[in-house]
């Protein structure tokens, strides 16, 4: 059984790869073709779908500031659209009833409500997956996306919570005494190293310290994993800690998508109301983007942020499983529901792989902000004297800035996406703004590169690299530009786009180990 699920993922993820959509879609077409073969979920894959999700939120909480979701925008954007999107679904569904629309002719008023606030939510895990393969998962419109994603899933946790009247235990107060507990875990993420430990670290408390005694109190296990994370974001190890789970997240979230694939048998009456439901989806994008919009974002920003939540969502399938099981929903509503997510996926995908080239198109005619009125995260950049851009503040682009600001004095400019560390930067003295280079506004937002002669390209993703070096081609920039690569044919690839100069950074972090020795400890060797 196992091994026939297996396969039918890979062959259905691989095929999906090569027609250049994310590989989850062919999971989810894999498990509605196994469900419609005859096949059915089991234990296994059920258990290993669940730790997927616990893991994910545990990975989103480790890089997740909790100021974002205190944020106005965060909190009182994810609330607003929450409610708006709900009424405005509910009111679509009801004319639908009124006019005898197939198992929506039989609910009532408040079913009806329900089925609405179902549909309000987007998918964390298809977000994530997506930002992620971009490498944007930290850029302006990532940040506010998963932001509204969290309070979102929050949502969703309070009303499986209320809705199956099952309140916390009365000992449940102890959580409260889990930030006192972050010095401990601290130390014990320093104590456990690099290696196989810190894998296990990771899994510990995502499914242990946190789902466990979260589930323990009589609260969702997923929320403890999601506030666990958060707990541990400001150690200097949770990015490290991330990257080690990244590739056991992703094995088990195939199971996930398998697992949507194989819940319900598809039905004629399903996927009649499914493509209704559909047609339904444009308004939540609609309204994601208004919302964005009126907090004074760029449109960039909030028409990104809303194809990254254009879709809905797996909670949807969640609070409609409660629902059927209560006698609240019919089994061809369940159905519906799993089908317009998996079809809401598929559509998604390619929307999203093709981002900016549709905002390229549209932004012309969306009327955008003035600029003394925009968003602080999106405000004009001016570089000042600065005479080199330091694109990504990471541990390479910190290292390169040192050293120019040793050899030349107070010439560069460094831009880092993540808002938090180029604050950290600030506070170390170093000219540091926030900014997402491989944002096509991110440079019409730049008043005058003028006095900039030297570009270094120190993102740590190269298809980021990449888009960078596209913007300045494309702003006819005539200074100099260096990059770094990971691999020989990143080299090859940067400098036939126009790089003056391309280093690969583990080459360069050997030779430089070896001088920095040489310098230090002045070895006496005899010459053979």
């Amino acid at each position: 059984m196992e091994i026939i699920l297996i396969s039918a993922a890979f062959i259905a993820g691989f095929i999906a790869l090569k027609c250049n959509l994310p590989p989850l879609v062919g999971f989810l077409l894999a498990g509605f073709g196994l469900k419609m073969a005859g096949f059915s979920s089991n234990d296994t894959i059920i258990t290993l779908a669940d730790l997927g999700v616990t893991l994910l939120l545990f990975t989103i909480g480790l890089k997740l500031d909790l100021k974002t979701l205190l944020s106005k925008e965060i909190w009182a954007g994810a609330s607003i659209h929450n409610l708006l999107s709900t009424l405005l679904f509910s009111a679509a569904l009801l004319c639908l009833k009124v006019l005898g629309v197939g198992s929506l002719a039989a609910m009532s008023l408040e079913q009806i409500v329900l089925l609405g606030f179902a549909l309000s939510f987007s998918s964390t895990v298809f977000a994530v997956k997506s930002l992620q393969e971009k490498g944007e998962l930290n850029a302006t419109y990532g940040t506010i996306a998963i932001g509204i994603l969290v309070m979102q899933d929050i949502f969703a946790v309070v009303f499986l919570t209320v809705s199956t009247g099952k309140l916390p235990e009365w000992y449940a107060i102890i959580l409260f005494a889990l930030p006192l507990l972050r010095p401990l875990f601290y130390k014990l993420l320093d104590w456990v190293g690099h290696g196989e430990m810190l894998v296990l670290f990771g899994i510990f408390f995502a499914l242990v310290v946190g789902a466990g005694l979260f589930e323990l109190v009589g609260m969702k296990a997923d929320l403890g994993a999601l506030i666990l994370g958060m707990l541990l974001a400001g150690h200097k190890k949770a990015s490290e800690l991330s990257k080690s789970l990244f590739n056991l997240k992703e094995l088990f979230l195939v199971c996930f998508f398998l697992n949507i694939g194989l819940s319900e048998q598809p039905t004629l009456a399903g996927f009649a109301l499914a493509l209704i439901f559909m047609l339904m989806l444009p308004l939540k994008g609609i309204l994601y983007f208004l919302v964005l919009n009126s907090f004074k974002f760029r449109v960039r920003t909030s028409l990104l942020s809303s194809l990254s939540l254009f879709n809905y969502s797996e909670f949807g399938l969640i609070v409609g499983g409660l629902a059927f099981k209560m006698g609240w929903m019919s089994g061809d509503i369940l159905v519906a529901l799993a089908i317009a997510v998996s079809i809401s996926f598929i559509l998604a995908a390619p929307i999203n792989r093709q981002g900016h080239a549709l905002y390229q198109r549209s932004g012309r005619w969306l009327k955008e902000h003035a600029a003394e009125k925009l968003h602080a995260r999106d405000q004009l950049i001016n570089p000042g004297q600065a005479q080199i851009l330091i694109l990504g503040m990471g541990r390479i682009g910190t290292g390169a800035y040192d050293e120019l600001l040793n050899r030349y004095g107070k010439v560069c400019l460094g831009i880092e996406v993540r808002e938090e560390a180029a604050n950290t930067h600030k506070h170390h003295g170093r000219n540091v703004i926030s900014g997402d280079a491989t944002d096509p506004d991110f440079w019409e937002r730049i008043l005058d590169t003028g006095n900039v002669k030297l570009v270094l390209l120190a993102m740590p993703h190269h298809q980021g690299n990449q888009i960078a070096l596209e913007q300045l081609r494309l702003r006819n920039y005539q200074g100099q530009i260096a990059a770094i690569a990971a691999y020989p044919d990143q080299i090859d690839t940067l400098v036939e786009n126009g790089v003056d100069a391309a280093f690969n950074i583990y080459s360069e972090a050997g030779s430089g180990f070896a001088r920095h020795v040489c310098e230090q400890l002045r070895p006496n060797f005899e010459k053979p």
